[in-house]
């Protein structure tokens, strides 16, 4: 399982792609995934969920959602913070040297797991069947990605990438490091910038999990889409100022 190089210079609009059709999902299935869970849970006692409970009960969902996506922001963010920005959203595949510092030393992932998390935090908000499109459809996507990252890689840096795939997981953090750290300073202030977007989104989410405000969720929702945007053209412009393309100074896992 294998992106292509033109899922992976147009990965992040596959994963709209996977977003758009689970959202689009409501125009034949209207109920929500909190709605239906809330529904189940008081089919016997509050069918209509008009009392307080199940009110409770459904913001409590959504205060799951938004600290799914809170986990996602984190973990992209402590990821970027050993990585460039520039890097991260860049169209192109850099297989210059490896990272194995930060969170890449529990797992060799960390920026599709914060990708899934972040799908797992959209999922309460969008329809039944939304939920499980938007979910697989990350999942299928973030797959594709690994095994097209992870085959370039093997190609580039030959025993000592397969050293790193035979000791560190995929997508499943390890609790423990499994490789001495590597003696790498984190970017944070870069990592947050860059990450930004995700931050607001989780904001978002508790918000809307205490005032179940939906015009006020999609404004924010918004706000927050137009910061990403922004960030997207200013590395780019960073980019540019930086071409020819450098290459970033990324330890080996022999380190």
């Amino acid at each position: 399982m294998r992106a292509t190089d033109f899922e992976f210079r147009y990965r992040f609009w596959f994963i709209c792609l996977a977003y758009f059709v689970g959202f689009g999902c409501y125009k034949v299935d209207h109920l929500n995934a909190v709605d239906a869970l809330a529904q189940w849970m008081f089919r016997a006692s509050d069918p209509h969920l008009d009392s307080l409970a199940a009110r409770h009960a459904i913001q409590g969902f959504f205060v799951l959602a938004a600290a799914l996506i809170t986990a996602s922001a984190w973990i992209r963010t402590w990821g970027g913070a050993y990585l460039r920005s520039e890097v991260v959203h860049d169209a192109a595949l850099h297989t210059e040297k490896l990272v194995a510092d930060g969170p890449y030393r529990h797992l060799r992932n960390p920026l599709y797991l914060g990708n899934m998390l972040l799908a797992a935090g959209f999922a309460f908000l969008a329809g039944r069947t939304g939920a499980v499109v938007i979910i697989l459809g990350n999942l299928l996507v973030v797959m594709r990605l690994i095994g097209r990252e992870e085959s370039a890689l093997v190609q580039s840096q030959g025993e000592s990438y397969r050293a790193f795939l035979a000791a560190v997981p995929r997508l499943w953090p390890s609790l423990r490091p499994r490789l001495p750290a590597g003696g790498m300073q984190p970017r944070w202030l870069q990592a947050f910038l860059g990450e930004a977007h995700l931050w607001m989104f989780a904001l978002n989410g508790f918000l809307f999990a205490w005032k179940l405000n939906l015009h006020w969720y999609y404004t924010l929702l918004w706000v927050s889409a137009g910061a990403y945007f922004l960030m997207r053209v200013g590395l780019n412009r960073l980019r540019r100022q930086n071409s020819p393309p450098f290459a970033p100074d990324w330890p080996s896992p022999q380190s």
